[in-house]
């Protein structure tokens, strides 16, 4: 089921000055090195840089899924592929 958007006037990006447009979007943080991603959270998005912008009620409402330890523990695990990057590699 898709989740309505909130019909929130972000305003104009910062950056570029492009008017921010409300999308869902997936927020990742590193935490004690582990990668945590939060999907569906909304976001004034800019068409044209790619800035992005959360409103405080909605930082404040990360805040307290990423301290749930139990919620983490439960969530679904993926697999990230991983490359290392070698500097030998570029001075070739």
């Amino acid at each position: 089921m898709k989740r309505k958007l909130l019909r929130y006037d972000y305003g104009e990006c910062e950056i570029c000055d492009s008017p921010l447009q409300e999308r869902l979007i997936n927020q990742d943080f590193w935490i004690r090195g582990e990668l945590i991603v939060v999907k569906g959270v909304p976001a004034g998005v800019c068409p044209r840089c790619g800035e992005k912008v959360i409103k405080s009620d909605v930082g404040r409402w990360i805040v307290k899924l990423i301290e749930n330890s139990e919620r983490i523990a439960k969530a679904p695990r993926i697999t990230v592929p991983t490359i290392r990057f070698e500097v030998e590699e570029v001075r070739t």
